[in-house]
């Protein structure tokens, strides 16, 4: 039987995973997140602990297997056959909730729902964005257990527990009746798992939210690092001491408003990849050398997002269209082969926009999941600014685009104007595919 200890501090959504495998398993798991066996800032920069865990993050140590599991994900260790899947296919549909938990629940889970614990600054466009991306991960969820109690199999697996602890700030701060009223499927199956012993055991009675948590200025204000004032002068009686007195307080007010500028959420009080994100160094735009354009992608954008996209985007769009300014390309994926399950294939979609984020002020585009699974494909339209293809200014954006065809259209063919509509109204015949639509998503 797996033993070990975990090294954590508390109500880590991440621990509870690994507390909730070991319930179900059996495994013996000791939990250090109080002072002295563990102070999460302290003593995982502590050279003892840096020696076993490199990473320096909340970690598990396993005597039994004689290894240190970097960070708490380690759940393999800690489960049986049941949770990991009990055959091959299983299994590996198991891999995939717990990677679709990693990759698509946890971004737009922290961005909404950090700012109103405090722990990060609020950002209205991230907070819609993440708002919109988690209505799309429920949709997929609840279409999923519309017939199935548990995501893998008829019994809990290690994707109910990885997909449960992912949404479990969701539901417990800013999920309320209203917003989770259209995946009642979704709701049913988060109830049914937190309700379970080995659940409970770990998390305790879940509160759902009753209204939605917002930004808490003061809270995030309180939250951070706490600068030192300076000893106070004595004052003198002579106007020099007066005048040096002045100086200082202006230079204090200066350094203030540098800091309270720079202030940022400590890294330990954010997820990993948050922090690397606050982190990243400003580069100099890749479209800076390009003249003024009399198109405003901002203001279709809008028109896109909140007007009828038939009767007033479009019409827009090539009123406004400057020619020379944008060009419009379409992007085929190139290995169709490899698309298996839909919202796994979907997610490839996903993942590319939000790699893509710093292009978003010069870059539309709606790309679509066409047929089923195990017979699908991927395309779409982007407008980008400029005459060439943008991922090729900027080795950031160059991570997925070799994974498809690029062709750049006529703008004025009847072939571009087709495909325009029909990729930007999700609707039409779509000669060139030849698979029903299936899903689609807009970058933005």
């Amino acid at each position: 039987m797996a033993a070990g200890t975990l090294y954590t501090y508390p109500e880590n959504w991440r621990a509870f995973k690994a507390q909730i495998a070991a319930q179900y398993s059996g495994a013996r798991l000791k939990i250090a997140s109080a002072s002295p066996a563990f102070t999460f800032g302290q003593t995982n920069r502590s050279p003892a602990f840096l020696s076993n865990f490199p990473l320096g993050k909340v970690s598990i140590l396993m005597p039994f297997f004689n290894s240190c599991v970097l960070d708490v994900d380690g759940i393999y260790q800690l489960s049986n056959d049941a949770l990991r899947g009990s055959t091959p296919q299983d299994s590996a549909q198991v891999l995939q909730w717990v990677s679709f938990a990693d990759s698509e629940i946890i971004p737009p889970a922290s961005a909404w729902v950090f700012p109103t614990l405090g722990i990060m600054q609020f950002n209205k466009q991230a907070t819609e964005q993440a708002k919109e991306e988690v209505k799309r991960i429920l949709a997929i969820l609840n279409q999923h257990l519309n017939t199935r109690t548990f995501l893998v199999g008829e019994r809990v697996s290690l994707a109910d527990i990885t997909v449960v602890c992912s949404l479990l700030w969701l539901y417990k701060q800013v999920l309320e009746p209203a917003f989770r009223q259209p995946y009642p499927n979704v709701t049913r199956w988060f109830l049914t798992c937190v309700n379970q012993p080995q659940f409970k055991a770990v998390l305790g009675e879940v509160k759902l939210c009753e209204k939605m948590a917002q930004f808490d200025a003061k809270k995030f204000a309180e939250m951070q690092p706490k600068k030192e004032a300076p000893a106070k002068k004595e004052k003198g009686g002579k106007e020099g001491g007066k005048q040096q007195q002045q100086q200082q307080q202006q230079q204090e007010k200066k350094e203030k408003k540098k800091e309270e500028k720079k202030a940022a959420p400590a890294e330990e009080e954010m997820d990993e990849c948050e922090a690397a994100l606050a982190s990243e160094p400003k580069t100099k735009d890749p479209f800076a050398h390009l003249p003024k354009s009399s198109f405003v992608m901002d203001e279709f954008k809008r028109k896109y997002s909140n007007e009828d996209t038939l009767t007033v985007a479009l019409p827009y769009f090539w009123d406004h269209f400057d020619r020379e300014g944008f060009s419009i390309w379409y992007a085929e994926y190139r290995f169709p082969e490899e698309l298996t399950m839909s919202f796994m294939s979907c997610n490839l979609i996903t993942g590319m926009f939000q790699r893509l984020d710093k292009l978003r002020k010069n870059a539309f585009a709606s790309a679509i999941l066409f047929g089923a699974n195990n017979d699908s494909c991927i395309s779409g339209v982007w407008v980008f600014r400029g005459q060439e293809l943008a991922f090729t200014l900027s080795e950031d954006w160059q991570i997925d685009y070799e994974s498809y065809t690029w062709r750049k259209l006529d703008v004025d063919s009847e072939e571009c104007k087709t495909m325009v509509k029909e990729y930007l109204t999700w609707e039409g015949e779509f000669k060139h595919v030849g698979k029903p639509f299936n899903q689609g998503k807009i970058f933005k």
